[in-house]
């Protein structure tokens, strides 16, 4: 290609070199006459600068149009077709092969594997069997899908398995645990010390006196009283004004007197009762809770085999995991129905607050006798609203099965559950209601059911026991779901006048969240010999 100026620079041409150099008489393919008027060099310079930027262009249009022919296209076609797979790092048969491997998917996505169909065991065995037996693409892909299909139940199942591991971790006690009950029971009857009377005989008229703060707290483990109790007191603005009631059952009585006796809590008073104890515990008093203790449905639905006539195909994990935890051994305890009773245990008294034991007090509790409740009797933390959505979303279409029409035509589903754990609860204006009839009522109602009404522990009949009887108080006074929500908001943690560790994993368990142990542990007094020698969370 060559570029002619005339004599005059009146015209410009642009021929084709080729031709030119074979004389056949170049063709022009551009040709530009200039006005017969004078030009200045930089008008000049700038035309040539231009033409010379279009140049290669023309000459790429003038090679796509002579092989216009022999590739049947149009030019813009063929140079997406020649120029976009390169651009793009792949030939232009890939698009098509993706296209036609994605239709085989859908073919064998709505197919079933055959029940003969050998599967690889690993990724390299399938590209080795693939080498030796020549695959067509729908046997890959049925194959394929084979592998997939029985690593999902493999999956699937581990987790169901790990749920049920964690499960009988939960309910089982912990040989630390176990070794504390029994050297501090062995302590009992032979130091003269650990069976000292609690409290002293001066203090006795003070477990009566309405002006100090009486907390209450029924539980089995010592381990857990004695954090509860310490967190209380360490965090009091006025711990002399403090007065506990520890309530336990009569094998670990001896035990839990001598822990308390050994290591006071000084200007607190501590008192520990045995169930066996209150005159007023009697079978006539409490025949449901036998009842629920001794029947034999009840016992195997909590101590038997919790995967038989479980449907685990139709079922979740997070689902199995809430039947699990509703089939805890200790929702049949009398220590955890004991709370429905506190009336009649305490006649003296006009407010406690009562605590589970996997609580840790990191605030003064003072403030909650203060809180009028306005003639209700249970002041709580109501579950229905807050940040965290899997803790605080509960109502009571979560505890009950509205598909009974004993439920459905006696409660609404949209009810706003609240939480047990840390309650002040008025005595004076509970004595005056029918709260503990109406537990009992249930309570049977759900036994004659067969356990068709509810199967989560024992806060479903105490919702309904209280209906009308609950007023809520600030959630910052209880925070809940430390035992099994693992992304607990540390910070809020942190500013929580209690933090229940309610769900399996409690932090004196090894499945317990390690990051949420320290806000118990830091209560624990690691320098008794038993909790050393018993090897507690070491």
């Amino acid at each position: 290609m060559q570029l002619h100026f005339s004599p005059s620079m009146r015209s410009i041409t642009i021929s084709s070199s080729s031709n030119g150099l074979n004389g056949n008489g170049g063709g022009d393919l551009m040709k530009i006459k200039v006005a017969p008027r004078h030009i200045s060099y930089r008008t000049l310079f700038h035309t040539i600068l231009i033409l010379a930027f279009l140049l290669p262009f023309v000459f790429i249009l003038t090679a796509l149009v002579t092989l216009e022919g022999v590739n049947k296209c149009s030019s813009i076609d063929c140079l997406g077709r020649r120029l976009g797979p390169k651009l793009l790092g792949r030939n232009a048969d890939s698009g098509r092969v993706l296209k036609d491997f994605v239709k085989i998917l859908n073919q064998v996505n709505s197919e079933k594997v055959p029940d003969g169909l050998k599967l690889p065991d690993s990724f390299s065995q399938l590209v080795s069997e693939m080498k030796t037996n020549k695959y067509s693409s729908k046997e890959f892909a049925l194959i394929l899908k084979g592998m997939m299909e029985r690593s999902e139940r493999e999956i699937r199942e581990s987790k169901f398995a790990e749920l049920m591991n964690k499960h009988f971790a939960a309910s089982a006690v912990p040989k630390g645990i176990h070794c504390l009950s029994l050297r501090l029971t062995d302590e009992y009857s032979s130091n003269a010390h650990a069976r000292k009377q609690l409290p002293s005989p001066e203090l006795l008229p003070l477990l009566s006196d309405n002006s100090y703060h009486h907390f209450v707290v029924s539980t089995d483990n010592i381990l857990a009283a004695a954090v509860v109790v310490a967190s209380a007191v360490q965090s009091s603005a006025n711990p002399a004004k403090i007065v506990f009631h520890v309530i336990t059952d009569k094998k670990t009585y001896a035990g839990m007197h001598s822990w308390f006796a050994l290591n006071p809590v000084p200007p607190a008073i501590v008192e520990v009762k045995g169930v066996h104890q209150f005159d007023w515990l009697t079978r006539e008093n409490v025949p449901v809770l036998e009842a629920v203790e001794k029947h034999f449905g009840i016992r195997n639905y909590y101590h038997g085999n919790h995967i038989a006539g479980a449907n685990l195909s139709d079922t979740t994990p997070r689902t199995f995991a809430s039947k699990l935890q509703a089939r805890s051994p200790k929702y049949i305890s009398l220590l955890n129905h004991l709370r429905i009773y506190l009336p009649e245990l305490f006649p003296n008294l006009d407010k406690v607050v009562f605590l589970d034991d996997d609580v840790v007090i990191q605030r003064d509790l003072s403030p909650l006798w203060k809180i009028d409740l306005n003639g209700k009797v249970n002041g709580a933390v109501e579950t229905c609203k807050g940040e965290d959505k899997w803790v605080m979303s509960k109502r009571f279409r979560n505890y009950f099965n509205f598909s009974h029409p004993l439920i459905a035509n006696n409660l609404n589903a949209e009810d706003c559950a609240w939480a047990y754990g840390m309650n002040i609860f008025d005595l004076s204006a509970w004595r005056k209601t029918n709260i503990r009839d109406a537990y009992h009522i249930w309570l049977k109602e759900n036994l004659k059911s067969n356990l068709t009404l509810w199967k989560l522990g024992t806060l479903p009949p105490a919702l309904i026991a209280f209906r009308g009887h609950v007023h809520p108080i600030d959630p910052s006074w209880h925070m809940l779901g430390l035992g099994y929500q693992n992304n607990t908001n540390i910070e809020n943690v942190k500013k929580a006048a209690v933090i229940h560790y309610n769900g399996q994993s409690k932090p004196w368990l090894e499945i317990g969240f390690e990051h949420l142990r320290p806000f118990w542990t830091k209560y624990v007094n690691y320098s008794s010999d038993f909790i050393r020698n018993c090897h507690i969370l070491q």
